[in-house]
């Protein structure tokens, strides 16, 4: 099998292309699967197109008609196109588990399942809101994470292991924040309208964390594993409890990119 030639003018594309290339070489079993997910396409949206497809595909839709999909709404928005590529760097850089790109974007589920959102999130304001919770509910069935169509979701974003990950309709989250398993951001009942949380830049939320309803999450703050947080949460403060209280402050502006779970003070629940 002879691997098409990557573009110099993608950085993450070639890298990546790269390291398929030296995979499919050390590794003959996973040949096949490397060079149809990977190396037989000729740009990283060409190869997302068809690896999300293959993975959420059911006998209700087809792998090509999910492909098609796919394609096109990365076609068509330049912002999903960029977010991509930070996200996707977002994971090698803050995930010591991460040696490369390769790993990520072919076996993280939390990556893949932000991926899927983000062609749901086009899907809906583009009124196909049937197939966009369609695809919602298969991303939930497949990857373990849900995240509702109409949630609107920055760039740089890094949803660590993903399983039990659970965003909603109303909610909002910034730029380069960093979300471990089992998060929440939800509501607090039966309330309508705009009822989830609004999250800022450089936010990291530790695993298990609930944020219930319209409150605000400020740019640079960390939420400790496990909290609840049901009120407003200033810029750059850590909270940590049941319910979550102040406790400190985080030891940088922006703590979803150091990926510290430790506290910043001593602190007793």
């Amino acid at each position: 099998m002879k691997a098409k030639h990557p573009s110099v003018s993608d950085p993450v594309w070639s890298r990546l292309h790269h390291e398929v290339a030296a995979m499919a070489q050390s590794e003959a079993m996973l040949a096949s699967y490397l060079y149809a997910a990977v190396l037989n396409h000729d740009s990283l949206e060409a190869a997302l197109s068809y690896l999300l497809a293959a993975k959420l595909a059911s006998p209700y839709l087809s792998a090509m008609s999910l492909r098609d999909v796919f394609a096109q709404a990365l076609s068509d928005s330049a912002f999903i196109r960029e977010a991509l590529r930070r996200d996707l760097s977002a994971v090698l850089e803050r995930d010591p588990a991460a040696r490369g790109l390769a790993q990520p974007f072919l076996h993280y589920k939390g990556f893949h399942a932000l991926q899927a959102h983000r062609v749901a999130h086009w899907l809906w304001g583009k009124g196909r809101e049937s197939l966009a919770c369609y695809l919602q509910s298969r991303v939930s069935e497949v990857f373990a994470v849900d995240i509702h169509p109409a949630a609107r979701l920055g760039q740089g974003i890094l949803i660590d292991h993903g399983t039990g990950v659970v965003i909603g309709e109303t909610a909002v989250v910034g730029d380069d924040v960093s979300l471990l398993h089992e998060v929440t951001l939800g509501g607090t009942g039966k309330e309508s309208g705009d009822r989830h949380p609004k999250v800022g830049n450089g936010v990291m939320i530790g695993a298990g964390a609930k944020i219930l309803g319209n409150v605000r999450i400020g740019n640079g703050s960390k939420v400790a594993a496990g909290s609840v947080v049901l009120h407003e949460v200033p810029p750059h403060a850590t909270v940590a409890g049941v319910p979550a209280k102040i406790v400190g402050r985080p030891a940088t502006d922006e703590p979803a990119l150091q990926m510290d779970q430790q506290l910043d003070t001593d602190f007793a629940i």
